[in-house]
């Protein structure tokens, strides 16, 4: 299994990025990446990224909830940022993404969680509650889902092909096709500073194929979660952008299903697919008032 790890000076001077890194060796050898800001004893948000992005997606939205009394815990998944890089495709699953991130999360630590996810931040992140619920005080979920076997919607399925057949893969460009915010250059650069080499990309290539929608060895998982998550009675948020042409919609598969999510606090941000770019106050305000309804909000 190679393994690829971005030199550190590809992320010299990013733009709005002034983060510590903070590193948690697995134990099959591979390192995660993850920001650990505000105090440690503080309720924490952890904030969990997708596909092709990284942690730093989510540089607007610290500053707000750390500003707010929490602690922001924010990790990039094996493949991503300046967590390790596996260089074949055929080194990555949605279990073996499942299994590193349970790892990760069991050795930092982290309890009494409020998790905030969008697109894989969710696939995994859901799966997370759905192992561990008594970890979690609430959920705020944008843009995403914990699909199981359904047929895949036309937008996305236009996408599993580019990522399969395209002979480029331009990741900035991608954040910011699916992104209503004008990024700077340096903000495009900063999306692709993980990933200088075809191979580091292999991670970001394989993801959309990983989706379980259709038939899909990872079913059986998702509906075992589902059973999980159909009785998850603690705050259950959806905050869904209304310009994202693959999730929109798809709070309607949460609302009702998910005992938790039957309050008020839902609510529909302003942006396309990665909504931490286009409406991070909004997504802020989502997780504080769902912070608020756990009962955890800092003293």
């Amino acid at each position: 299994m190679a393994v690829y790890r971005t030199p550190d000076e590809r992320f010299a001077n990013l733009p709005d990025f002034p983060f510590a890194p903070h590193y948690c060796e697995l134990s099959g050898g591979l390192r995660v990446h993850y920001l650990d800001e505000g105090p440690t004893d503080a309720p924490t948000v952890l904030m969990m990224h997708g596909e092709p992005s990284w942690c730093f997606l989510y540089r607007k939205m610290i500053p707000l909830v750390v500003a707010a009394g929490y602690r922001a815990v924010a990790p990039d998944l094996i493949g991503f940022g300046k967590s390790d890089k596996l260089t074949s495709k055929s080194d990555y699953s949605y279990a073996g993404h499942f299994a590193w991130m349970r790892e990760w999360f069991e050795a930092v630590g982290l309890n009494n969680v409020i998790l905030a996810c969008q697109d894989w931040g969710s696939l995994i992140g859901l799966r997370l509650v759905a192992a561990m619920p008594d970890r979690f005080a609430g959920v705020v979920l944008s843009n995403g889902g914990l699909p199981a076997g359904q047929e895949a919607p036309k937008a996305f399925a236009a996408w599993r092909r580019f990522a399969r057949y395209s002979p480029i893969f331009p990741i900035g460009g991608i954040l910011q096709r699916a992104t209503k915010t004008e990024l700077s250059d340096a903000e495009v650069a900063a999306y692709d500073a993980p990933f200088p080499t075809r191979a580091s990309k292999a991670g970001a290539r394989i993801f959309p194929q990983l989706v379980p929608l259709g038939e899909n060895v990872a079913v059986p998982d998702q509906l075992a979660a589902w059973e999980v998550l159909e009785r998850f009675d603690k705050p259950f948020t959806c905050a869904f952008s209304d310009g994202d042409p693959i999730t929109r919609g798809g709070e309607a598969n949460f609302i009702g299903r998910v005992p938790g999510s039957n309050h008020r606090l839902h609510r529909t941000l302003r942006g396309g697919h990665f909504i931490q770019e286009d409406d991070p106050q909004g997504f802020v305000e989502a997780i504080i008032d769902t912070a608020k309804a756990a009962g955890i909000a800092p003293g």
